[in-house]
């Protein structure tokens, strides 16, 4: 039987804690790291229905998106609603781990999940993570002593790209200087103009390595003042990680993809709102887990031909439509985010096989409950998964 602490490993790789936003509280709320688990259940909200069925369930650890204790709070005693929650799953042995902003971006998070309901293929972010830091560092020795500062330059840092080290980029060239009164040169004499046979070396550096590969070049090279450049590079954009998601779909309408929407989520008295002309050709969709109208500046010049996300306001959804932007499609939120626990759940399965159980709440906890005068209301739960 694997360890609460055991999970908790997998799930961090998968979704770093480090990549969720600042504001956010993520990670391993409440539990022993050095418990058993033999049955996890993933949810949506912590609530405190979803905590009663997970503790029903025998669930020892339980699963969520949105956190628990977003907000300060300065008790947790069972008079509260967040204190009924924690209460009702450490009494029933069971853990809270809460993996929110971290699981938007991830390569199997929230929006490639429900990118992947909705039959988008080639699936990029829209706003790819930033990658990291990088500088070029290049710097001019002489032959004979090129190798001796490249393996400086490597060992303290440079030159590491993915699975590689070691990796550096050279070109012979010719080097020219006059030393000064007050030079003491390793080649050449003072008032003399030298051409020297000289090497360019080249590699990449994360920035925090930068200063320490630039101290080791100038400590490994022969001259006293070697010439050397610090090149800050340019992010290319081509992180698989990342804000909400855009690819391709079979071309149709905006009206029959509006409907394969509403097929492909779980039902919802918010159900699915459209804005835009319904026989307008759909090729290429945005979508965005969650609240995503922060997304709609950069999409309003983009390729898409629709953006589904939730939350959308009035005035914001209003002006950029008036800008002939894509069509929008506005969903519960909870149903869009809800396409990411079938997605972790088999990933947790595969990683464990049978050691563990797991199992998906189909409680609907999508806060609007009914529209007045339609049958449309939001069921208490969707077709039942049972625990796997």
């Amino acid at each position: 039987m694997p360890t609460l602490a055991d999970v908790v490993d997998l799930l961090h790789d998968w979704y770093p804690p480090r990549t969720a936003d600042a504001w956010d509280a993520v990670g391993l709320v409440a539990g022993d790291p050095a418990a058993g688990v033999s049955r996890v259940a993933f949810a949506v909200d912590p609530t405190l229905e979803v905590a009663r069925e997970a503790v029903a369930w025998g669930a020892d650890l339980l699963v969520v998106h949105h956190p628990l204790l977003l907000t300060p709070v300065s008790s947790v005693a069972a008079t509260t609603p967040k204190g009924r929650t924690l209460h009702t799953l450490t009494a029933g042995g069971c853990a809270l781990l809460t993996a929110h902003t971290n699981a938007d971006q991830a390569e199997s998070g929230v929006s490639a999940a429900l990118a992947s309901a909705l039959g988008l293929v080639d699936a990029v972010p829209i706003r790819p993570a930033p990658g990291e830091p990088l500088d070029k560092v290049v710097v001019f020795a002489p032959v004979a002593s090129a190798d001796a500062v490249r393996a400086a330059m490597t060992d303290a840092g440079a030159g590491r790209l993915g699975d590689y080290d070691s990796c550096t980029w050279s070109t012979p060239g010719e080097g020219r200087f006059r030393p000064l009164d007050g030079a003491s040169p390793a080649i050449g004499r003072v008032g003399d103009l030298e051409v020297v046979e000289e090497v360019r070396i080249e590699a990449v550096v994360p920035r925090g390595r930068r200063t320490a590969v630039v101290r080791a070049l100038l400590a490994a090279h022969p001259y006293e003042e070697p010439a050397f450049d610090v090149l800050p590079l340019a992010d290319a954009g081509l992180a698989t990680t990342g804000t909400g998601r855009v690819g391709a779909v079979e071309e149709t309408t905006l009206e029959q993809f509006a409907a394969r929407v509403a097929q492909a989520l779980p039902a919802t008295a918010h159900g699915v709102r459209v804005a835009g002309d319904p026989a307008r050709r759909v090729r290429r969709v945005a979508v965005c887990g969650g609240a995503g109208d922060f997304l709609l500046d950069e999409l309003a010049h983009g390729d898409a031909d629709v953006y589904v996300t939730s939350d959308l306001r009035h005035h914001r959804a209003g002006e950029f439509l008036e800008h002939g932007g894509p069509a929008l499609v506005d969903v519960a939120h909870w149903a869009a985010e809800w396409t990411w626990l079938p997605v972790v759940e088999a990933r947790l399965r595969r990683a464990l096989g049978d050691r563990v159980e797991t199992r998906v709440s189909t409680l609907c906890t999508d806060p609007w409950t009914f529209r007045p005068g339609s049958h449309e209301s939001s069921p208490q739960s969707s077709p039942k998964q049972e625990g796997r």
